[in-house]
């Protein structure tokens, strides 16, 4: 670096995944001096999201064995007689068993390169030192908001730097026409752009016509050369429309840096068959699956589960017994009791009890209808913005942002038992009051103690959807029951090119369940069920008689799930440096809010948490007549003539 960092902070933040990001822009908007660092050259950790060569480059970072050579410890000569330094990790050892398998045609796969492929990390230099920039330090002050690429909703010019691993936040190109829901919105109040990301005109007639036709042929190098259309999550998670991380991102109008699209169907496996689950009241009379006695009681049931508290003579004698028996006494036929328990509240149908399905189902019905048809909603780019939108908020009220500056140690006064600074790789002594570290960055030696869970996941490309339908533009959720006794249930994630997560004619499917074994021995039994590869030599098909999509590449790994550990079985952590845990299993972002508002409330009891912006007419400026600079917050429409909820209700009515 040219100059070094301040060296007085309030809070220091280790890690740019979806908590620390979240506490990042807390304490920012707080006013709070904020410094973020991050190790890694990308955004986002275990939440971020990659282009397909970014992908390749993490895949093979994480198949390499640890560097053998020592590690410095230089730093222990910074360390004054009344301290002591509590190291922290070298290694990410969160992610293991990565495997990787292709299935399209290779033919000259090494001519091929990536498509406006930015240059590598090495080959920017610093203008000032001419010496090669080891590290990304921003600032709002140096207007470079730190995301390395923004969604549609921002427009800028500028050329972020590449990491070695390749720019996760690439953005997709693409002619397929993109709903893009307002959160601020409430249904009905939907944007329909009339362009696609790359400024080209879209039709949507075309996609309906190409989801009748054969899917073409991809082959892998065509899938290298437009790498940078895809956005591929570490951690596949959708958004509850009434979630706390949606009331989050109203709150703080974080969401007007991030665009959403809705997830249209639910999906549900029985007796071999991909089939479509019924919502909403319209969905459910409108089933041609369902008989017309079905109707009714899925209907009575559904109202039931709304407002089950003010009911408790009908559950209160079950409460205990699991969810599944409950359902069989609720005079629900077979295929009602499939719906409900794997496809709407989706819950364990093992080790989960009456007052736990009821909760989720209740969820279920409560988000639906605030978007769309279907209670979630997914990020466009894929679930690696989010992170990134808060950290551009921090970034917005002061926070600096630092990434691949990795830190070497804690450094704890003797007496009081608190962490007073922290030492960089530059040997830099950074003080702080309050320190916030992603679980990922602790030595062994602190983590010792800990038990950790394992999250098996697995991210294919195919070639066509797990249901065929008119359009070929579908986000679909699919839940797989377990396939023997003792196994989890594997949540299945479906995404067209539309989200901008992949090119056209391919879609994106995401696998996640808790490990038992490796992510391939766990997931692979359920990815056979669902898909075929091009290599078999006859066609599957399902258990109607349609043909399998086809797998044309795919990953499997397993991920550390290190949500719900308590801050004490770390061992020696001082009172003011607070642990944020990596994605959990659960399909939802309700476990990293819960977790940043209560760290953020422990530094901060008198501070609110994340609130609203303030309304530009309300700034007192300085006396000299010189006017703040407008933090980027405000409500655009408040400034036009017509606001957006008017400008779509006219579009409705044309």
């Amino acid at each position: 670096m040219a100059d070094r960092l301040p060296s007085e902070f309030d809070v220091v933040v280790i890690g740019t995944g979806l908590p620390e990001s979240i506490i990042a822009a807390a304490c920012s908007r707080s006013g709070q001096r904020v410094l973020h660092l991050d190790s890694r050259a990308y955004y986002g950790g275990n939440w971020a999201s990659f282009s397909f060569s970014g992908l390749l480059s993490w895949i093979k970072e994480n198949q390499e064995k640890a560097d053998p050579c020592e590690e410095s410890e230089a730093w222990k000569e910074l360390i004054l007689e009344n301290e002591e330094g509590i190291p922290l990790g070298k290694k990410d050892k969160t992610i293991q068993h990565v495997e990787e398998f292709c299935y399209a045609s290779q033919d000259s796969v090494e001519d091929v390169e990536e498509d406006g492929a930015l240059p590598k990390l090495s080959a920017l230099v610093t203008p000032a030192s001419g010496e090669d920039v080891g590290e990304a330090c921003i600032t709002a002050d140096e207007e470079r908001l730190p995301l390395e690429g923004q969604s549609s909703g921002y427009k800028s010019e500028e050329t972020s730097l590449e990491s070695p691993a390749g720019s996760h936040a690439e953005r997709a190109g693409g002619n397929d026409s993109v709903e893009v829901t307002s959160l601020g919105e409430e249904h009905g109040h939907n944007i329909t752009s009339d362009q696609s990301v790359s400024g080209t005109e879209s039709n949507e007639s075309a996609s309906i016509t190409d989801a009748t036709a054969e899917p073409k042929q991809i082959t892998y190098p065509q899938i290298v050369k437009e790498g940078r259309r895809f956005n591929i999550d570490l951690t596949s998670k959708l958004l509850y429309s009434r979630g706390l991380l949606i009331d989050l991102l109203i709150k703080s109008n974080v969401s007007r840096y991030a665009e959403f699209k809705n997830v249209t169907r639910i999906l549900a496996f029985r007796e071999g068959r991909v089939e479509q689950v019924p919502c909403s009241r319209a969905d459910v009379f409108n089933s041609k699956q369902l008989t017309m006695v079905e109707k009714r009681m899925l209907m009575r049931f559904l109202t039931f589960c709304l407002d089950y508290e003010e009911h408790p003579d009908e559950y209160q004698a079950q409460k205990d017994r699991k969810f599944s028996d409950y359902l069989k006494t609720q005079k629900l036929t077979p295929n009602l009791q499939h719906f409900i328990l794997h496809s709407i509240a989706m819950v364990s149908e093992a080790g989960s009890c009456t007052t736990d399905g009821l909760k989720a189902t209740q969820k279920f019905l409560q988000c639906l209808g605030r978007y769309g048809n279907t209670p979630f909603l997914f990020p466009l780019y894929g679930q690696g913005e989010i992170p990134q939108c808060f950290c551009r908020m921090c970034a917005v009220f002061g926070g600096i942002y630092c990434l691949h500056h990795s830190v070497q140690c804690l450094v704890v006064d003797k007496e009081t038992r608190r962490c007073k600074a922290i030492i960089d790789h530059f040997g830099q002594r950074i003080n702080a009051n309050y320190f916030v570290v992603e679980d990922s960055y602790l030595s062994e030696k602190t983590c010792r103690n800990v038990g950790y869970r394992q999250i098996s996941r697995a991210v294919l490309i195919t070639d066509r959807s797990i249901l065929k339908t008119d359009s070929d533009q579908q986000i679909s959720i699919l839940t797989i029951p377990p396939v023997e006794p003792g196994q989890p249930a594997v949540c299945v994630i479906e995404l067209c090119s539309s989200a901008r997560t992949c090119i056209k004619d391919t879609y994106l499917v995401h696998l996640t369940c808790s490990s038992i074994k490796t992510a391939k021995e766990d997931l692979e039994p359920v990815v056979w069920q669902l898909f075929t590869t091009i290599t078999e030599t006859e066609s599957e098909s399902t258990g109607d008689g349609v043909q399998k999509p086809q797998i044309l590449w795919s990953v499997y790994f397993n991920m550390r799930d290190s949500s719900g550990v308590d801050k004490t079985s770390y061992d020696n952590l001082p009172s003011n440096v607070y642990v944020c845990s990596g994605p959990d299993g659960a399909l939802g972002n309700d476990c990293a809010v819960r977790q940043a508002e209560a760290i953020f409330q422990e530094m901060f009891p008198s501070e609110e948490f994340c609130p609203p912006p303030p309304n530009p007419e309300d700034i007192i400026y300085d006396g000299d007549g010189t006017q703040l600079e407008d933090p980027g917050f405000s409500n655009e429409s408040e400034a036009k003539p017509e606001s957006l909820s008017e400008k779509s209700s006219e579009e409705t009515e044309e």
